[in-house]
């Protein structure tokens, strides 16, 4: 058993599964001599060398470009974009090609690649890059989107990944990178569709993803010890595959039901949540489902205007104390 922080959990997961399969391979911007932009690749050009652990130009469509022609000839690329708001520049690469490709082709070519990015705020990056854009992702007809909250997760859903057939998304909340956890030796591979829940009670469910679960663990753990609430904090860790089943179970089981989003509210993927629940457990909700999410707006670098966006411990423990109150 080791402690290890959220980046180097990174460079465990990868380096994982670069001993196992010589077919993967590595490519990004800094990631080989610098370790990355956020050090989360320190020590994999040492070990593996630069035929599989290679820099690149600052180029976000040559890199994805190089990685889906790896991954259609055989190797097992993990392409990293510096950002996640720099999908933007190569969301066709994305969204048309890697996307689809196995599709079009009637499976004759197969994507087994993974792209890693930074996502998310609470780093004061500002509106440029400090996007939440796994619901850009989720909207996807091909991709497979994860997002880790524990350095745990990292390595295991990473492993998970890097084995899936179909290109995996896998973002990776900027301001967890220094968070710790406990990791223990050996192999570690977590079903990529398969939610955690991360905390008990019977009240009310609270589904959160990356950075937004420990702030509902807080939030759960206030409301329990200032107002005897307790409730169900389920990760979800993957948007696709979703987990419904576990969702549906516990919203059927508290009646009640919170999503935590730092994507902006407009089309966040807590509204998609919201339209299964309702859909499918809509007579065992005993309220009306409540979405705790970023405004509609870009995010500020100011760090008190940056933290009044994101949903905070009091918010989320206010809204559900206010909520079952009212109901």
């Amino acid at each position: 058993m080791s402690t290890l922080t959220y980046r180097e959990a990174v460079a465990r997961g990868m380096a994982q599964e670069m001993r196992r399969d010589d077919r993967v391979v590595f490519l990004g911007e800094d990631v080989a001599a610098a370790g990355g932009v956020f050090k989360a690749t320190v020590g994999l050009l040492e070990e593996f060398g630069p035929a599989r652990v290679r820099d690149t130009p600052i180029s976000e469509q040559a890199i994805l470009g190089a990685a889906m022609g790896a991954a259609m000839t055989g190797l097992r690329p993990i392409a990293e974009i510096m950002f996640s708001d720099f999908f933007a520049v190569c969301w066709d690469l994305v969204a048309n090609e890697i996307a689809k490709s196995r599709y079009m082709s009637d499976g004759q070519v197969s994507f087994p690649l993974v792209i890693r990015s930074a996502n998310g705020a609470g780093v004061r990056f500002g509106a440029q890059h400090s996007q939440s854009v796994e619901n850009w992702a989720m909207a996807v007809p091909g991709l497979k989107v994860v997002a880790p909250s524990t350095p745990r997760d990292v390595v295991g859903l990473l492993a998970a990944a890097i084995r899936d057939p179909d290109p995996v998304l896998f973002f990776e909340q900027k301001s967890l990178y220094a968070t710790k956890g406990e990791i223990e030796d050996g192999e570690i591979v977590e079903p990529l569709g398969v939610a955690k829940i991360v905390s008990g009670g019977d009240d009310a469910t609270i589904v959160a993803l990356a950075a937004m679960v420990p702030r509902a663990v807080a939030a759960a753990n206030r409301l329990e010890a200032e107002h005897g609430i307790r409730c169900s904090v389920v990760d979800v860790r993957s948007l696709v595959p979703l987990d419904t089943a576990t969702i549906l179970s516990e919203v059927a089981r508290t009646g009640r039901l919170f999503t935590v989003e730092e994507n902006p509210r407009l089309c966040g993927w807590g509204a998609e949540i919201a339209s299964i629940v309702a859909e499918e457990a809509y007579g065992s909700l005993r309220g009306p489902i409540v979405r705790i999410t970023t405004p509609h707006v870009p995010l500020p670098a100011a760090d008190a205007l940056e933290d009044h966006m994101l949903p905070s411990v009091a918010r989320i423990a206010e809204t559900v104390r206010t909520s079952l109150e009212d109901a």
